[in-house]
Parts: C-alpha cells; sequence; structure tokens
C-alpha cells in the first residue's frame, strides 16, 4: 500500500545528488544504486530524497546543474548503462571500458565516454525499433519544447560555438533557414530526442518505485538558465538582451557570506514585462514540467520573484549591480491559480528583506533555515533551531555550504564553535559533532528536515558539493557503497522516530 506524504506532515530526508550515487561508470545514475538508495531511505524512515537540478551541465558551464542549456531537458549524463542494456539497448558492459580510477567524479572523462554508449543504443534503436511507439509518444507529449532543444543542441554540437555567436539567419530563427537545418540535421536531432527519452523512461521508473516506498522526491528549480540555451535561442524576447543576442544585463547578488565582492552569475535577467504579457506562460510551463518529475519543488533563489540584482553584462564583480523589482503579484496570482496547492519550498537564503517576507508570508510557502548560519549572537536569527517555526524545512547544511564537520574543523570561528557546542548541551568529540547538528534540527519545530548525507556520514570538506566563490573543480562528490554502510545510518533511523518524523 501507498501512503502519501502530506505537504505539512512532520517528516525528514536527505539530500544526495544522482551524481553523487556510487557508480560503475563514474558517475551516478538512475541504475541499481540508486533504486538501493531509495530502499535506504525508506530503512531510516526517511520520506523525502532532495535532489539537485536534473538539467543538462556542460564543461565549458563548470558541470553546474544551476547554469543549463535547457529549463526543460533532462542531464543524459545520468542515463543508466545498466539499465540500457537490461532494455536492450547495449551488449552487456565491462565496466573498466566507462569507469574511472578516481573517487570522484571525472567529468572530463565521463562526457564522452556516456556519449559513445549513447550512441550505440540509438543505433541499436534505429536497427531493432525498440520502444518505437513509446518513442513516439514522448516526442508528441513534449513537441513544444523538446524540438527547439533537439535543433539547439545538434547545431550547438555541428558548429561548437554559442547560438549568439551562429550565422544571423539561424541566429534570428528565420523559417527558411531552420526548415533546412532540420532537415539537413534530421538523424542528430531526433538521436537528441531519443537521448531525452532514455532519461525521461529511466527516471519516471525510479520515481514510481520511489512512490512504493514512500518517498518523495524534493526537486530543484535554478532560478535562471544559460545564456547559451536552448530557451533563450528559442525565445529571446523574454530576456534582457540586444538585437545581436549579447547580454545587456546578468543575474547575480550583491556581497554575502559566501563572497565579499558578491556572485556575479553571468546569465541573462529576464525581461519581465515581456513574461507577464504572456501571462507568465514560460514560467507556468517550466514548472509544471518540473512537477511531473518530482513531488515538491524547491524554488531556487526565491527573492528573484520580487526583486532580483542586475549587474550590466560588461561589469567584472557585482557591486555595481542594483535591485530591480518584478511583477510580484501578478507572477502569484498565476501559479496560485495553475498550482493552488503550492507545492513549493522557498530558498530564502541570502539578503532577504520585508518584501520578500511579505510575500512568503502571503503565500504560506516554507522557507529554509539552515544550521551553520544561526550560530551568533542575534536573538531573532531565523536559523538558530529555537526560532524556527512549524512551516520551515531545517537543514544542517547546504550543497552550498561546506558540511558541518568541514565547517567546525576548517572554517568556523571559535565563537561559532562555541555557539554550536552550546546548544547542544553536553560534552562531545568533533567526530559527533555532525550528528549531533543532526540531532539539533530534527527535534526542532519545523515541520520538515533535510539532511545532506554528508553530515549524516559526518564527512568533511572534501566532499562539499559546491563553493560559490569558487565556480571550479564542484559537483565531484561521490559516496561510496562501504560508507553508505556506516552505523550512523542506523542511528539515523532510531532519532527519526524518537523525534515523531517516522
Amino acid at each position: 500500500m501507498v501512503i502519501s506524504i502530506t505537504k505539512h506532515q512532520r517528516a525528514s530526508g536527505l539530500l544526495l545528488h544522482i551524481t553523487s550515487l556510487p557508480s560503475m561508470f563514474g558517475i551516478g545514475d538512475l541504475g541499481p544504486e540508486s533504486y538501493q538508495f531509495a530502499d535506504l531511505l525508506a530503512s531510516s524512515k526517511q520520506h523525502y530524497w532532495s535532489i539537485l537540478p536534473l538539467s543538462p551541465t556542460r564543461l565549458e558551464d563548470n558541470n553546474s546543474p544551476y547554469q543549463t542549456s535547457s529549463a526543460f531537458a533532462g542531464n543524459t549524463l545520468l542515463i543508466s548503462p545498466q539499465m540500457l542494456t537490461k532494455e536492450g539497448f547495449l551488449p552487456k558492459l565491462n565496466p573498466k571500458q566507462t569507469s574511472t580510477s578516481k573517487s570522484e567524479v571525472n567529468f572530463v572523462a565521463i562526457y564522452p565516454k556516456k556519449q559513445l554508449l549513447l550512441k550505440v543504443a540509438y543505433q541499436t534503436f534505429k536497427k531493432s525499433k525498440l520502444n518505437t511507439s513509446e518513442f513516439e509518444t514522448f516526442c508528441s507529449q513534449n513537441n513544444p519544447w523538446l524540438c527547439d532543444y533537439a535543433l539547439y543542441t545538434a547545431l550547438r554540437q555541428k558548429t561548437g560555438t554559442p547560438w549568439y555567436s551562429w550565422p544571423t539567419s539561424i541566429k534570428k530563427r528565420e523559417p527558411q533557414t531552420i526548415a533546412h537545418k532540420q532537415q539537413q540535421l534530421k538523424e542528430e536531432i531526433e538521436a537528441e530526442k531519443f537521448f531525452q527519452y532514455l532519461f525521461s523512461t529511466q527516471w519516471h521508473r525510479l520515481k514510481k518505485y520511489c512512490k512504493t516506498r514512500q518517498i518523495n522526491i524534493l526537486g530543484d528549480l535554478p532560478f535562471y538558465i544559460a545564456h547559451d540555451s536552448a530557451d533563450i535561442w528559442a525565445h529571446p524576447e523574454l530576456f534582457s538582451l540586444y538585437q545581436n543576442g549579447k547580454s545587456k544585463y546578468v543575474g547575480g547578488v550583491p556581497p554575502d557570506y559566501f563572497s565579499s565582492s558578491g556572485q556575479l552569475w553571468g546569465t541573462p535577467v529576464y525581461n519581465w514585462q515581456n513574461h507577464q504579457t504572456t501571462n507568465f506562460e514560460w514560467w507556468i510551463e517550466r514548472i509544471k514540467h518540473t512537477l511531473t518529475l518530482c513531488d515538491r519543488l524547491r524554488l531556487d533563489h526565491f527573492r528573484g520573484f520580487v526583486a532580483y540584482w542586475q549587474v550590466p553584462a560588461k561589469a567584472k564583480t557585482a557591486q555595481s549591480g542594483q535591485w530591480i523589482k518584478t511583477p510580484t503579484n501578478a507572477f502569484f496570482e498565476t501559479l496560485t491559480q495553475t498550482f493552488p496547492s503550492l507545492p513549493f519550498i522557498a530558498e530564502d537564503l541570502g539578503h532577504i528583506d520585508n518584501p520578500v517576507k511579505q510575500t512568503l508570508k502571503q503565500l504560506g510557502i516554507s522557507g529554509m533555515r539552515v544550521l551553520l548560519f544561526g550560530l551568533d549572537d542575534t536573538k531573532t536569527n531565523p536559523h538558530a533551531p529555537k526560532n524556527y517555526t512549524k512551516n520551515s524545512v531545517a537543514y544542517t547544511s547546504t550543497h552550498d555550504t561546506n558540511p558541518v564537520y568541514g565547517w567546525f574543523t576548517t572554517e568556523a570561528t571559535a565563537k561559532q564553535r562555541q555557539a554550536l557546542l552550546k546548544l547542544i548541551g553536553h560534552p562531545i568529540s568533533k567526530n559527533d559533532i555532525s550528528f549531533e547538528a543532526i540531532k539539533l534540527v530534527s527535534s526542532s519545530l519545523a515541520d520538515l528536515c533535510i539532511l545532506p548525507l554528508q553530515d549524516v556520514l559526518g564527512l568533511g570538506s572534501q566532499t562539499r558539493m559546491n563553493n560559490p566563490s569558487h565556480p571550479k573543480d564542484n559537483w565531484q562528490w561521490q559516496v561510496t557503497k562501504k560508507q553508505l554502510t556506516n552505523m550512523r545510518i542506523d542511528e539515523l533511523h532510531d532519532i527519526t522516530v524518537t523525534v515523531n518524523r517516522a
């Protein structure tokens, strides 16, 4: 019997991106290890699997799932070779053909190896006609975004350059030129559609399995997308661009916890006036599509829906930016009409002013509370566990911070360490600091508690997923099978039951 977990039911879950799963093939994927992790979640009484965006990544964008070439497509690196073998699209594989000797993801090696396997699967599909009707149904159901994405990707691979550097007739999508390119690249376009079909099939199979284990998927929606993306090429009018396709302004944030000069993301900001003219159709379709992949959705950089930090595209740092208001009320009225249950979590970290707080309060959407940000003398600090409210999601750390142990041993000030030890309230060794932090947030009032797996396992700085102030060498961490047998997993079960999150 499948029992659904409601939005405000007291529960907890683990944060682990798919790429960080153990794998014989160099990167975590949608194969057997993902099902085993779902079983681990269920056995430890967790009801949420929190993941990072499933969108495509690229080497030139430092493999960030938040700097993606499509707001709708799936990351084909996540397609499981083992599942393709089981489905008849690949011969039996020797893992040594595809794996690397590193214990972390070696993206430079993985991209070409995965691409080669997918091409073999496509050739098998063409010859065998396996699942042809299912593939055609998938293409028909996803036609609005899939055609643009497949053509964009085929052109991108052919030219090796961003869309805004293409000849004017292609860049401007002149109908005669587009029709010619669609015919010229017919096979490459079909192959890209097939790869998206494989991703979708494998993902929805895993999601269905998670549902039988009473596990909800907590997805993640990046606020911006990469300048060099299918969406911006197909809908340039929805973004702040010059006629030649170059950015007028880019997104970021002013100086913050992560960087004294702010963060400069390089992604074009939105033309919100044009979005409003279309009744926010692109946003609604994007969110609707993403909610087919998950049960609840974390809205990254939530404050950007109220006001966003706009920086001139030629600026070297984010310090010269300014806050620009959005049509907040109109957007959220449309969102509420389309998704009345509002199955969202707001990433409300960083510079949060009263308009953002008021918007969250009016909508009733849960915000994030991060223990590592709550260790100062401010009595009203919302991240201090004593100030957590029921309608919030409590984290020990996030994918953008050090894990608790790494933070405690390499980053925290003496005052912050003392504050955390005072909250814990009894003597402990530093090896127990992560698990004690878990106990603090788990026993809080927050309806939902999300724990990065690194904190459950007590791992350090070397397992940090992302450092926002250093864009390179991120997103590489992989957990090992041996680490998943850690006794802390059993202890997590006991804590979850004790604090009534089971």
